[in-house]
């Protein structure tokens, strides 16, 4: 398992993928570029492919990331995460339970969950996860299904509540990222301003300079 405060370090600019989002180029080119420009864990997630394509584009991106020390995340789907020897999945409250899926990956593998509310939050702090993922901060049109946004303050309680490391989720980009970064969260969790970017590259750049 990565050490605790390498951990920290390595969420810092978090990218969760998007191929609807991607303006329609190729997801490998848009993490390649984004990876250049300083992100430092990739999330693949993948809610609308079936088993075999999730795999093979997970097989896809694994060469560039490991070149670039970068951990491989899959969204949910520990099955995906075993067969391609992932770093790592985040699973959400309605996923997999914890407890199974770091029973299924061991000890080493990277286990990040994402917390709702004040009440998750202490929930999480009884389990041995990686990661708490905060969601979402502010409203987004990434994710439609999400619970009420924690704001500014409520990151900030929720951060400050958490014995684990913490990534900010949800209406994360070049605005919002440095109020964010100042209520002491770990990292930032990114799609669509980095997906959508007309330069991915420049767009990550810019995020890991906030």
């Amino acid at each position: 398992m990565m050490e605790m405060k390498d951990l920290r370090k390595t969420l810092r600019l978090y990218l969760v993928t998007d191929r609807a989002l991607s303006m329609g180029r190729e997801l490998e080119w848009v993490v390649e570029e984004a990876v250049r420009g300083g992100v430092t864990m990739v999330q693949l997630r993948e809610k609308d492919s079936d088993t075999r394509e999730f795999v093979e584009l997970a097989r896809r991106l694994q060469p560039v990331l490991r070149e670039a020390g970068v951990p491989l995340i899959i969204n949910d789907r520990s099955d995906v995460a075993l067969a391609v020897d992932a770093d790592g999945v985040h699973i959400g409250q309605s996923d997999m339970p914890y407890e199974i899926a770091r029973r299924l990956l061991g000890p080493e593998k990277i286990i990040g969950l994402s917390v709702e509310n004040m009440l998750q939050v202490k929930e999480a702090n009884s389990l041995d996860v990686d990661y708490i993922g905060i969601s979402p901060v502010y409203s987004t049109t990434t994710k439609t299904d999400t619970a009420p946004p924690f704001g500014l303050e409520g990151l900030r309680e929720a951060v400050k509540l958490s014995v684990h490391p913490t990534v900010a989720i949800g209406g994360m980009n070049a605005a919002t990222a440095p109020e964010a970064l100042k209520t002491g969260v770990n990292g930032i969790a990114v799609v669509s301003a980095i997906c959508s970017a007309p330069s991915p590259y420049l767009a990550a750049l810019e995020l890991g300079e906030k």
